[in-house]
């Protein structure tokens, strides 16, 4: 597949053996809890991927972290998921990188990211039942020289190999309205433990379980304000980090149909006709996340360029929803009988409708966005 080889040559100028060692086991080794697909992301220099070349990262454009994320998606699922949650939370603070040199944020913690290659998992709310997907699981008490913290998050991607820790807390103010800070911290902070959540065998490899913080004391060095802006619209540190979400988590699912369509192609059996259709509505997919990252790279990060990208997501997901569906179809029942790579990546692949923000959740705030609206995520 051309997709395909085009997304493991960026990977492999970036990240040079990546995706080899990767390729080099069986796709269902990557997928179990415990395994090294972590670590080889920490050993090839993939947690500084997305990083500023000024800060010591590697600085790849957007398109290129697109095609990365699709080649591992492709390989090793739950790595590419965990790695993106990573990316969420770097892409999200490297945006401030000059205002929060500023501010005074411990710059040694960020520094680590590229120079020891540090993962950091992200810790932000993701709309439990009846709760917004802003609404912080974490709650702070102010003390003296910061915040002690205390609340859970779960399910959290890396909770057992992660090295800091970031997430929006909510912050009472003295009128009693609360308002939100991120915090960035050492994953070996006292009160900070990790607990058994995620039961499915579906992704179980990313991690992705409960982490408390239990009193957790925060410096004051290391929250960084967010909030909206005068009309309720997100503000610049969110809408940033949304967009690079939403394109990254899409490219991990796409890289998993990907993976299922070439090995469709690898059977002489189909005619052309078959083949072309499976193509196209794979490529659209491509082109619909390519799209978002044309506007990242342009500096196009509002919140209609937020919108753009929840349609421009939304739609990819229905192209991988049908590539998926077509390409198992074309394999036969045989091998999904005989191979559990093609049951699992089908099954693995539904997992692209459940990130935050969900489409049926965003249906009036897009509909109003079409109107000129600015879009608002509850």
């Amino acid at each position: 597949m051309r997709s395909l080889d085009d997304a493991r040559a960026v990977c492999e100028k970036h990240l040079p053996g990546l995706y080899p060692a990767l390729a080099s086991a069986p796709l269902m080794e990557w997928e179990r809890p415990g395994n090294q697909g972590l670590d080889l992301f920490r050993k090839f220099g993939g947690p500084g991927l997305l990083i500023p070349a000024e800060y010591a990262g590697h600085g790849v454009t957007p398109l290129e972290a697109l095609r990365i994320t699709q080649a591992i998606g492709s390989c090793a699922p739950s790595l590419a998921v965990a790695s993106t949650m990573h990316h969420f939370s770097v892409a999200t603070i490297f945006t401030l990188a000059a205002s929060l040199r500023a501010s005074g944020l411990e710059w040694a913690l960020l520094e680590g990211i590229s120079d020891q290659n540090l993962l950091v998992a992200s810790g932000f709310a993701e709309g439990n039942p009846g709760q917004g997907i802003l609404t912080p699981t974490l709650r702070g008490v102010p003390a003296a020289g910061g915040l002690t913290v205390h609340g859970s998050k779960k399910p959290c991607s890396m909770a057992r190999s992660m090295d800091l820790f970031s997430a929006s807390v909510a912050v009472p103010g003295a009128d009693g309205a609360e308002s939100a800070a991120v915090i960035l911290i050492p994953a070996s902070t006292p009160g900070m433990s990790v607990h058994q959540f995620w039961a499915s065998p579906i992704l179980g490899g990313a991690e992705s379980d409960e982490v408390r913080l239990t009193d957790v004391f925060v410096d004051e060095r290391l929250l960084i304000p967010i909030g909206t802006t005068a009309d309720g619209a997100l503000d610049e540190l969110q809408t940033v980090g949304f967009i690079w979400f939403e394109m990254l988590i899409t490219a991990c699912y796409l890289g998993m149909a990907t993976g299922l369509v070439e090995r469709v192609f690898a059977d002489s059996r189909l005619g052309a006709e078959r083949l072309a259709a499976l193509g196209i509505r794979l490529e659209t997919g491509v082109l619909l996340l390519e799209r978002i990252a044309a506007s990242i790279a342009a500096g196009r990060t509002g919140n209609a360029e937020l919108a753009t990208a929840l349609v421009a997501r939304y739609a990819a997901v229905e192209a991988i929803n049908d590539v998926v569906t077509a390409a198992v179809a074309a394999l036969g029942g045989l091998a999904f009988i005989t191979d559990q790579e093609v049951g699992y990546l089908a099954s693995a692949s539904r997992c692209a409708g459940f990130h935050p923000p969900s489409r049926s959740a965003m249906s009036e705030a897009l509909a109003a966005s079409f109107t000129g609206a600015a879009l608002r995520i509850e």
